[in-house]
């Protein structure tokens, strides 16, 4: 049997463009799975921090903190907003960015490695981006998270214990350690299979074809080795 396609995902809770990839990437790989022998896919996520400087209870609305904090102009601050929500919608989220609290996601990303090692972190990265773009939802507080991993199915207890002492921490930061190596100066990105770089929200088409594509190769390659080994 052909070993599954790796998929690893650089990106941010709070990157609206994330979890516009996410959701694409995900109608990509059932579009795929539907063929005939289609791929089998593992999909990992990994930390990266768009903003590690914010405050975990940022006063203000997103305008304020892209005009305040980034630079960007108020109008242009808008437009951003309501073309990104524009985009949400057609990969069918709604975004409610009159919602949104803005916070530091390290714990959320220490809270994604957690999951991870109890096989709950596809379920754990939904959720928390759901929570924090559609439900206005808080995301940067211990209190909150944990309320958001009981209802993925994790244990109160020990996924506060995990974020009061930090002990997935350093998970994050080799994520981004990593993510220097490869030179990913954006999110989200895509790394397929280890030798495929895909970078932003690309349509499902193109996480269909990506797919497509690498596991052809893999079935190539098992069969080469097949007549080798004859």
């Amino acid at each position: 049997m052909t070993d599954a396609i790796k998929i690893d995902v650089w990106s941010d809770i709070a990157c609206p463009w994330c979890y516009i990839g996410k959701r694409n990437l995900e109608n990509g790989l059932a579009e795929a799975s539907a063929d005939p022998d289609g791929p089998r896919v593992e999909v990992t996520y990994h930390s990266y921090e768009l903003s590690p400087d914010t405050p975990v209870d940022f006063e203000g609305d997103e305008v304020s903190y892209l005009a305040n904090h980034k630079g960007v102009p108020l109008e242009q601050a808008r437009e951003m907003i309501d073309r990104v929500t524009d985009v949400a919608a057609g990969s069918g989220l709604a975004y409610r960015y009159d919602l949104l609290k803005h916070t530091n996601t390290v714990k959320a990303h220490e809270l994604l490695h957690f999951a991870k090692h109890q096989g709950r972190q596809l379920d754990m990265a939904e959720r928390l981006m759901a929570a924090y773009f559609i439900e206005g939802k808080h995301v940067g507080r211990i209190d909150d998270l944990v309320a958001l991993a009981v209802e993925v199915g994790l244990d109160a207890d020990e996924t506060r214990e995990a974020l009061e002492s930090g002990r997935y921490l350093a998970d994050v930061r080799a994520d981004q350690a990593q993510a220097q190596t490869y030179g990913i100066n954006g999110v989200p990105f895509f790394v397929i299979d280890g030798k495929y770089g895909v970078s932003g929200a690309q349509p499902p088409e193109a996480f269909a074809q990506i797919a497509r594509q690498v596991w052809a190769e893999r079935r190539e390659a098992a069969s080469e080795s097949e007549a080798v080994g004859a």
